[in-house]
C-alpha cells in the first residue's frame, strides 16, 4: 500500500485513527470559536433571544454578517446551538446556563477567553522541554487572571459561604467572632472578599505570587466595599510564622506551587493549634493508569497540565512540578503529615473537578 510505513495495517484502521487524530484539531477550532463567541459578544445576545440567522444576530451584535454565519454553523455544527433548519439557529437553556450565563455555577465559556496567550506560549515551551524551565502563571498575561476568575468566581460566590465554612468543624463561629484567615494563592480574590464580607469581625489576608492576579483583586476590593481584606504579591512562604492564623485556605493551587512542601510548612507555622487548613485541589487518582480508567476528562488534564500547571511548577529550577493531577488524596494526607498536620478530613461539596479537605495540626 503506498504512502503507508507498515504494509500489515488495514486502511479503514488507518482512516479511523486519521479521524482520530483531526478530533484535536476539531478540538481546537472550535475552541477558537467558544474565544470569539464570549469576547464578540456572540452567546450574550443569543441569551434569550430566540431563533435567529446571521442576519439577525449581525444587527444584534454591530457584527458583519458573513462572519457572523460561518460562526453559527460552526456552533451549529458542534452541536453548542441548536439548529432548527435554514440555517436558524437558537440557544437552548442549557446552552445559556453554561455558556451565556455569567452568574450562573456552571459556567465554562469564560475559560477560553486566554486561549489566545496560551496558545502563543506554545513558541516558548519547545524551549522548556530542553531546559526543564517552564513558565510561570502570569506569562498567559491579565487575560489568564481574568479567565481564572470567570472559571472559579461563581463557586466562591455561591458554595464557599453558604455550604463550605459551615462544615468545618466550628470555623464559621471563630470567623463570626473575629479571627485571622489567609487564603493562598489567592488569585483575583473573590474568596478573600466573600469572607470579608461575610464576616466583617474578621480579617482576611490574600497571597500570590501574580501580578496580574493581584491588580485584578485589588480592583475587585475597591467594588467590594470592604475594610477588612488586604492582598499581598508574595509567596505563601510569607505567611507569618507566629500560629496567627485561625483559618488557610488553598483553592486549585498547591499543585501548580514550584515548592509546595515548603508553602505546606509554612501554613504549618502560621496555623494556629486550634486553627484549620482547607485546601481544595483535584480529584486525581494515585496512578496514572487509574486515572485513565476513572477520569473522562484525563486527556485535558494532562494536556492542561503540559501547558500550564506542570510548566508553572517547574518555573523555577528545581521546581516540584506536581501537575494537574499530581496531588491525589494520598499524596496530600503525606505531605500534609510531614509538616505537622495530624487531622485530615474529605469532603466533597459537589465540585466536578475537586475535592477539599479539612486539615488540622
Amino acid at each position: 500500500m503506498r504512502g503507508v510505513s507498515d504494509p500489515t495495517l488495514d486502511l479503514d484502521q488507518i482512516r479511523g485513527f486519521t479521524k482520530h487524530v483531526y478530533e484535536f484539531m476539531e478540538g481546537f477550532v472550535v475552541a477558537s470559536s467558544l474565544y470569539f463567541g464570549v469576547k464578540l459578544g456572540l452567546y450574550a445576545a443569543l441569551r434569550d433571544g430566540g431563533p435567529v440567522d446571521a442576519s439577525d444576530l449581525a444587527e444584534r451584535t454591530g457584527l458583519h454578517p458573513r462572519w457572523v454565519q460561518e460562526w453559527l454553523r460552526v456552533q451549529g455544527a458542534a452541536g453548542l446551538l441548536d439548529h432548527l433548519g435554514d440555517e436558524r439557529f437558537e440557544m437552548s437553556p442549557l446552552a445559556a446556563t453554561v455558556l451565556a450565563d455569567e452568574s450562573s455555577l456552571f459556567y465554562a465559556a469564560g475559560a477560553f477567553t486566554a486561549l489566545p496567550q496560551r496558545a502563543a506560549n506554545l513558541e516558548p515551551l519547545l524551549e522548556s522541554f530542553k531546559t526543564g524551565i517552564g513558565l510561570p502563571f502570569d506569562a498567559a498575561g491579565p487575560e489568564g487572571a481574568h479567565a481564572t476568575e470567570l472559571m472559579f468566581g461563581n463557586w466562591f460566590r455561591q458554595m464557599l459561604v453558604s455550604v463550605m465554612l459551615p462544615s468545618l468543624d466550628g470555623v464559621t463561629a471563630k470567623l463570626s467572632g473575629g479571627a485571622k484567615v489567609a487564603d493562598v494563592g489567592c488569585g483575583s480574590g473573590i474568596a478573600v472578599l466573600e469572607m470579608a464580607k461575610a464576616f466583617p469581625a474578621s480579617e482576611v489576608h490574600g497571597y500570590d505570587i501574580s501580578v496580574h492576579a493581584i491588580e485584578r483583586a485589588e480592583r475587585n476590593k475597591q467594588g467590594a466595599g470592604v475594610s477588612n481584606a488586604e492582598f499581598h504579591l508574595v509567596s505563601g512562604e510569607a505567611l507569618p510564622d507566629d500560629h496567627s492564623v485561625d483559618l488557610v485556605t488553598t483553592f486549585d493551587c498547591v499543585h501548580d506551587m514550584t515548592r509546595p512542601a515548603e508553602v505546606m510548612a509554612a501554613i504549618r507555622g502560621a496555623i494556629a493549634d486550634d486553627g484549620t487548613w482547607l485546601m481544595g485541589d483535584i480529584k486525581g487518582a494515585p496512578s496514572y493508569a487509574e486515572n485513565l480508567e476513572k477520569n473522562p476528562m484525563v486527556a485535558m488534564m494532562y494536556g492542561i497540565s503540559l501547558t500550564s500547571c506542570m510548566s508553572a511548577g517547574m518555573s523555577e529550577a528545581g521546581g516540584a512540578g506536581l501537575g494537574t493531577l499530581g496531588l491525589p488524596e494520598p499524596r496530600a494526607r503525606e505531605m500534609a503529615a510531614a509538616v505537622g498536620f495530624s487531622r485530615f478530613a474529605v469532603h466533597d461539596f459537589g465540585n466536578p473537578i475537586n475535592l477539599y479537605y479539612e486539615i488540622r495540626p
